[in-house]
């Protein structure tokens, strides 16, 4: 197994599951997603699983997968304030807005499992901007909230797909 960062990757003829993950910052990191449509075709034949980390995840009743299997921290989860309505906040962290962009980096790839991590909160690596909409829209609070056995868990069930 080799962990490396976006920038690092060179060839990936020499895998056969590639693992992408990458916090949510206004959807799934513009990084992850350039790196899967520039490496679409290397990773077409190959096995893949997504992962994002967040801060808020609203359950949405109209909620579909596409069958893709889910792996959800339970401690990301927030029920709606109001059934059947959405506020903004709630909006912005459904389980579809997150995962669209996810699977439309590269609609002709299909992972075979995919986690919502809770996240880690750094202001400090933030813009200006992003700082707004997150403490302001998405009321997020700083501090570390990943839950290390759960993340272990999906990693290990991934040798079951993988």
């Amino acid at each position: 197994m080799d962990i490396r960062k976006f920038s690092e990757v060179g060839i990936l003829d020499h895998y056969d599951s590639v693992v992408i993950g990458a916090p949510m910052i206004f959807g799934w990191h513009a990084v992850a997603r350039r790196f899967i449509r520039r490496n679409r075709k290397l990773l077409a034949g190959k096995n893949l699983a997504y992962f994002a980390c967040a801060l808020r995840l609203t359950k949405d009743q109209k909620e579909t997968t596409n069958s893709i299997p889910l792996f959800i921290d339970p401690g990301l989860v927030s029920q709606p304030q109001k059934t059947g309505s959405l506020n903004i906040k709630e909006r912005f962290t459904t389980i579809g807005h997150y995962l669209t962009p996810m699977l439309n980096s590269a609609p002709d790839l299909k992972p075979v499992s995919v986690a919502f991590f809770n996240g880690k909160l750094d202001l400090r690596r933030l813009k200006w901007w992003q700082v707004l909409f997150v403490l302001g829209v998405v009321q997020g609070k700083p501090g570390d909230y990943r839950d290390w056995d759960f993340i272990k868990r999906w990693s290990r069930s991934l040798s079951q797909v993988i």
